[in-house]
């Protein structure tokens, strides 16, 4: 496959063989979370899928904040490389790996300590509690390893380089299939071995990566004789966007969490049924997240270069992408909504929760254009540095959600928690466009020589 410039290349085309890899890399990265799923809610049972749901929502506010941090990091990098200041660019890298490392353990530990309190507050159910727990602990021993790998799989998509993190992750896919099945169905280890699982596939990826990304560093030269490891100028830039970036991320994460107590209010059965919707939510939506970053870097690398006029011509280059992505994913529910959901659970034996997750992807199927449209104007402001009012939307984009899963769960049923998706989605979408036609944008510049 030809490698297209950003910088030079058909903004339309580089887009879509930029976030192509990524698209294809997510899709195997969601295809190995959804297999522990899929395994202990086949061959250990309800009660374990429900477990493992109600993990799935905490560990996900960490690995946003991870992916915030990869944001603020790419970004500077990005925008470094565009400019062509190959030592400031290496040195971004160091000072960010370095900085999330610290972070990454500090927060393993935290995780560790407090999640068995958070469960509880979030009402879960007591049938699952320890299974829950027993999950979350081994996944927070090895979180500093899945933390990592999320930052270097920005550093490497901010060289412009998204398919080595797409063959990591087929790596580390297959890796975690194979013991989950070995895990649960030999040694019989249930939702704990689903957790082993992951974390060593997610840690043997992440050394990789870091060993690979060491040596691509070397192809750009620069004086070695006055390597420099970390700058707390850089870091300064890069916390520029990455707290927004992360305050953004992980607390919509927390409102999802808050939400998902709402869920688990309706028992073990629904929570189950919600858990394989979502799941399923998680893969079509893989390929707007990734058109975002896509955007995201395009921009970060042309505003580097001073090209605000391809940022545009790319973004509208965007529109087109993701209102056919959106209408190949509605084809896919259509046709094929009942047996993704069997995939989790069995129609005839978890029947309230196979309803429950056959009606959410079926409601979700029309609105996905919204999140894809979303993604990209975000990417746009984020790739640009100006972060401010697009967290802001995505902030309301959560309190929607919130309150119309508090306010009308007592009144709709469950079914508030997902007409609240939409409304969030449209709400984020429309304030981060209105923004963007201002055009102030176009004047910030993060990094200079």
């Amino acid at each position: 496959m030809k490698k297209y410039n950003m910088l030079t290349d058909a903004p339309g085309k580089s887009l879509f063989f930029f976030a192509l890899p990524l698209i294809i890399g997510n899709l195997f990265q969601q295809f190995y979370n959804m297999a522990d799923s899929i395994i202990v809610g086949r061959f250990v049972g309800e009660e374990a899928l429900a477990a493992v749901g109600a993990s799935y929502s905490l560990t996900t506010v960490f690995i946003m904040i991870a992916i915030g941090g990869g944001i603020g990091a790419s970004v500077v990098t990005s925008q470094y490389l565009g400019a062509g200041l190959h030592d400031k660019m290496k040195i971004s890298v160091y000072t960010a790996l370095i900085s999330f490392a610290v972070l990454s353990i500090v927060m393993g530990v935290f995780g560790f300590v407090m999640c068995e309190n958070i469960l509880l507050a979030l009402r879960t159910p007591e049938n699952i509690l320890a299974d829950a727990i027993l999950y979350l602990r081994i996944y927070f021993v090895g979180l500093p390893f899945l933390f990592m790998y999320n930052i270097l799989s920005a550093l490497f998509n901010s060289l412009g380089d998204s398919k080595t993190p797409l063959y990591l992750l087929i790596f580390s896919s297959i890796l975690n299939v194979v013991l989950d099945l070995y895990m649960v169905l030999s040694l019989h280890m249930g939702v704990a071995g689903v957790a082993v699982a992951t974390v060593i596939a997610q840690g043997i990826s992440a050394l990789l990566s870091f060993s690979i990304l060491t040596r691509r560093l070397r192809q750009y030269g620069g004086q070695e004789d006055k390597f420099v490891a970390f700058r707390g100028d850089m870091l300064g830039k890069m916390l520029r966007i990455a707290l927004p970036s992360m305050i953004q991320q992980s607390i919509v994460s927390i409102g999802m969490l808050v939400v998902q107590s709402v869920v688990n209010g309706f028992g073990s059965s629904v929570l189950a049924g919600y858990t394989s919707g979502i799941r399923i939510e998680s893969i079509c939506i893989v390929s707007m997240i990734a058109m975002g970053n896509a955007v995201s870097t395009f921009t970060a690398q042309n505003m580097g270069a001073e090209r605000a006029d391809r940022v545009r011509q790319g973004y509208r280059s965007a529109y087109v992408l993701i209102f056919a992505f959106a209408v190949i994913t509605f084809l896919i529910l259509t046709i094929f909504h009942g047996q993704l959901i069997s995939a989790f659970i069995d129609s005839e034996s978890g029947g309230e929760a196979f309803a429950v997750g056959n009606a959410y992807i079926t409601f979700i199927r029309f609105f996905f254009v919204f999140i894809g449209l979303k993604s990209i104007t975000d990417g746009v402001l984020r790739g640009a540095g100006d972060v401010a009012v697009f967290t802001i939307a995505n902030l309301i984009n959560l309190g929607i959600r919130v309150f119309i899963s508090f306010q009308f769960a007592g009144i709709w049923g469950i079914e508030a928690v997902w007409y609240a998706v939409p409304m969030g989605w449209v709400a984020n979408y429309i304030i981060s466009f209105l923004w963007m036609l201002t055009g102030k944008w176009s004047k910030k510049k993060i990094v200079s020589s």
